[in-house]
C-alpha cells in the first residue's frame, strides 16, 4: 500500500510538473498575466482612491464616520472586482489543458498509459490552480500594503479568508473548465463552452436571489457567488467548504470518465 501510494505522488507531480511548466514555458499565459495584472491593477487604485475619498467627505462633513471601514469596504469591493476579471480569464487558463492534448494526438497515448485518470486530471488541476496563484501573488501584495497602513487594521484571518474564498471559486471553475477541454480538441470551442457555464453558475445566483422557499434555498446553496459572499465576509461555513470541494470533485470526476471512455474506445 505505501508502495502504491508512493507511485500515486511520484506520478502526480510528474503530470503536476509538466503541466506547470507548460504555462510557464507558454507566450499567451504571460500575455493572461499582463492583462490581469494591468487591469487589476488599475481597479486597485481606483476602488482605494474613491473610498479614500469618501471618508474624507465624511470628516469634512462633520458626518459621523466611526462606522465606515475602509478596510472592510475596499476588500469586498476589490476581491468582488477580482472575481469579475478571473471569470473572463479562467476559461483561457483551462481550455488547453486536454483540448490541445487532443489536437495533438497526445490525448490517446495518455489515455492509454499506465496512469489512471484521476491522477492526470488532479495533476492538471493543481498545476494550472498554482499558475493562477502564482498571478494572485501582485494582488496580494497590493493587499499587504494597503491593510498595513490600515486603521483600525482589519484582523488577518478575515483578509485570509477572503482571499481563500478566490482561489476555491478558481478551483471550481478551473475543475469544470478541465472537463469542457477534455470533450473537444478545439481550444476555442472549450473556451466558449466554459465562458456559458459560468454564465450558468451566475443565473444560478440570480435565481437564487429571486425564488423563494425551498427551490429558492436548494438554488442559493448551490450558488458559487452566494458562498462566495459569505466566506469574504469574513463568515467560515462548514457548507460552503463542502459546496466548493464537491463542484472541484465533480470537475475531476466528470473529466476521469472523460479520459476512461476515450481509453475504452481505444482499447
Amino acid at each position: 500500500m505505501i508502495k502504491n501510494f508512493k507511485i500515486f505522488i511520484s506520478n502526480l507531480l510528474a503530470i503536476f510538473r509538466k503541466e506547470l511548466l507548460g504555462y510557464f514555458a507558454a507566450p499567451f499565459a504571460y500575455v493572461i498575466s499582463g492583462v490581469f495584472w494591468l487591469i487589476a491593477g488599475v481597479f486597485f487604485g481606483i476602488i482605494l482612491d474613491s473610498l479614500i475619498q469618501n471618508a474624507a467627505f465624511v470628516d469634512q462633513g462633520g458626518m459621523e464616520s466611526a462606522g465606515m471601514d475602509v478596510a472592510s469596504q475596499f476588500l469586498s469591493s476589490y476581491l468582488g472586482v477580482i472575481i469579475s476579471l478571473i471569470l473572463v480569464l479562467l476559461p483561457a487558463l483551462s481550455m488547453g489543458l486536454y483540448a490541445e492534448e487532443r489536437k495533438r494526438g497526445t490525448l490517446e497515448l495518455l489515455a492509454t498509459s499506465p496512469l489512471t485518470n484521476w491522477v492526470v486530471a488532479l495533476g492538471k488541476l493543481l498545476g494550472v490552480l498554482t499558475f493562477f496563484s502564482v498571478m494572485m501573488l501582485p494582488l496580494w501584495i497590493y493587499q499587504a500594503i494597503v491593510f498595513s497602513a490600515s486603521d483600525p487594521a482589519l484582523p488577518v484571518s478575515i483578509i485570509l479568508l477572503a482571499n481563500l474564498a478566490v482561489i476555491l471559486v478558481a478551483a471550481s471553475i478551473l475543475s469544470l473548465g478541465m472537463f469542457i477541454s477534455s470533450l473537444t480538441e478545439s481550444s476555442i470551442v472549450a473556451y466558449i463552452l466554459s465562458f456559458i457555464l459560468i454564465l450558468g453558475l451566475w443565473i444560478v445566483d440570480v435565481l437564487a436571489q429571486r425564488v423563494s422557499g425551498f427551490m429558492g434555498d436548494v438554488l442559493s446553496y448551490l450558488s458559487l457567488f452566494n458562498h462566495f459572499n459569505t466566506l469574504t465576509s469574513g463568515v467560515l461555513e462548514t457548507k460552503s467548504i463542502v459546496l466548493f470541494i464537491s463542484y472541484i470533485f465533480l470537475g475531476i470526476f466528470l473529466t476521469a470518465q472523460s479520459i476512461e471512455a476515450l481509453r475504452f474506445q481505444r482499447s
